[in-house]
């Protein structure tokens, strides 16, 4: 097992800049999400530690050792790639033992260990098919065996769910959080997937533009985000942001978001937004937290009517769009209570879960 640390790493494609100068500390046996829109450096990040690309400068440490100048086979990690790259001629014992049996490990030892890995990820019964013979989640589990046989001190996942159908890509995260409650080694894993790594990290590491813009669990990143990119990142659907104007509302603040449109800000939020009255600013407020009118006005909440311009069910919830200030906003709403588009519906925004961004600079106020 071991911690994995990153100072001021840079990464540069000819003059093209991949990865920023990024800092990161990983503490042993914590499961860390990469994630991120494609080409934010993510990728290039794990193949670095892995050693399968070079730094171009800084300095990346697995336990006390500086690794940059070690090859990958000797930094005592393995990795889970998107394609499964198994051998096809081989049976599964096969591939998930060719690692060791390259290292020339006793053929008892070697054996206890795939038996050991196949009875985590319940594939006991596949150790003597093909790769052809398996289903894509199977060969997926086959790959993550053979990582596991080796008890590296690193588990280094790249995207390995993208290949896979929507509703195997959900078995296949609870499984693979059920493999790391098992077998607690240090693992880094990068996916584009927002979901993906609010399920599955510990802490997720959300970069942009090759350089980190929070660190968080995935609670304070929902909760508390930093800045407009991670406030509209993360979150399904994604935040609503709107422009608008910190006013003096009498005996409190209000954010007018149009001209028949302004909601009181919360006592608790009163002090801290002080400084921009009279400025414009990007108002955010999330989905979930624009629902229907349930009778009296919990504190921080304020009652408006919006036309419904679209209405789609989804079950279990109905979203419902509307129009504010030519700014399309979304609500999550109770299928029961939800109107038809063209109608006026009666909504609660939750103020108290608001999110005010300086425009200057697009950190979260």
């Amino acid at each position: 097992m071991a911690q994995v640390a990153l100072r001021n790493v840079v990464k540069m494609f000819d003059k093209t800049p991949a990865v920023q100068g990024i800092d990161l500390d990983i503490a042993d046996r914590e499961f860390i999400v990469l994630v991120g829109p494609s080409g934010c450096g993510k990728s290039t990040t794990l193949r670095m530690i892995a050693g399968l690309e070079e730094a171009t400068s800084g300095e990346i440490f697995i336990g006390e050792q500086l690794v940059n100048d070690v090859p990958p086979k000797d930094r005592d990690i393995a990795m889970v790639f998107q394609n499964y790259a198994l051998y096809p001629h081989m049976t599964v014992y096969e591939n998930m033992s060719f690692g060791l049996r390259l290292k020339k490990f006793p053929k008892q030892e070697i054996k206890e260990r795939v038996e050991a890995a196949a009875k985590i990820l319940d594939i006991s019964a596949l150790l003597d098919r093909r790769p052809k013979q398996l289903s894509g989640g199977q060969r997926q589990r086959v790959a993550m065996g053979r990582a596991i046989v080796r008890n590296p001190k690193v588990f280094l996942f790249d995207e390995p769910l993208s290949n896979l159908d929507a509703k195997l890509r959900v078995q296949m995260r609870t499984e693979i959080k059920k493999v790391h409650q098992k077998v607690t080694t240090t693992t880094i894993y990068v996916t584009h997937d927002q979901v993906e790594a609010m399920t599955l990290a510990d802490r997720v590491v959300v970069m942009n533009a090759g350089r980190i813009e929070q660190i968080g669990t995935p609670h304070e990143l929902y909760h508390s985000p930093k800045t407009r990119f991670v406030a509209g990142f993360i979150g399904s659907p994604a935040m609503n942001f709107m422009t608008a104007r910190v006013v003096n509302g009498g005996n409190n603040l209000k954010v007018r978001l149009s001209d028949d449109l302004s909601l009181p800000v919360p006592e608790s939020r009163a002090a801290r937004y002080k400084a921009y009255v009279d400025k414009e600013v990007l108002f955010g407020l999330r989905p979930e937290d624009i629902i229907e009118s349930r009778g009296d006005l919990p504190p921080g909440a304020a009652a408006f009517d919006a036309q419904l311009d679209v209405v789609e069910p989804l079950g279990m919830e109905t979203m419902v769009y509307f129009v504010v200030d030519g700014v399309e906003v979304c609500g999550r709403v109770n299928p029961a209570a939800a109107g038809n588009a063209g109608e006026t519906m009666r909504l609660v925004a939750d103020m108290n879960h608001m999110h005010l961004i300086d425009p200057t600079n697009d950190q979260v106020i």
